[in-house]
């Protein structure tokens, strides 16, 4: 990537940046209610555009704001609780689980382990012994 040889200075910056305007955006008036919007929108006072509704604008503003808040937090505080029942039920269940395991443990008999068999004579007398030949090989 280039670099530049010398720093620009404030001037030729400043002559630079002046090129760059900003444009007042374009507004006409809502032939419904009679407010100042931009083009090409539709009115966010009363949701008209092109001489008809375009949104439900009105509809909503009928219901009052109270009354949905309270619908909300209702519907929050509902939640909450049966978040909090089900995880009381889950721990109920768990505890139930735990007490069952620990009376089958109670009520069975424990394992007893598997002993290591001791080598008896016969046993020792079957193994093949190694020959002095063999050994005298293997050092080799």
């Amino acid at each position: 990537m280039a670099t530049p040889k010398k720093r620009t200075g404030k001037a030729s910056q400043a002559t630079r940046r002046a090129n760059w305007k900003g444009s007042v955006p374009a507004t006409t008036v809502c032939p419904n209610c009679k407010e100042i919007i931009p083009t090409h929108t539709v009115c966010p006072k009363c949701g008209y555009y092109k001489n008809g509704i375009a949104s439900i604008k009105k509809q909503a503003e009928e219901q009052p704001k109270a009354e949905v808040k309270e619908a909300k937090k209702s519907a929050k505080v509902e939640a909450a609780v049966e978040a909090k029942e089900e995880t009381k039920a889950k721990a109920k269940t768990a505890a139930k689980k735990t007490e069952a395991k620990a009376e089958t443990k109670a009520d069975a008999p424990k394992a007893k382990k598997p002993r290591a068999k001791k080598e008896t004579a016969e046993a020792s007398e079957a193994k093949p012994k190694k020959t002095a030949a063999k050994k005298a090989k293997a050092q080799d």
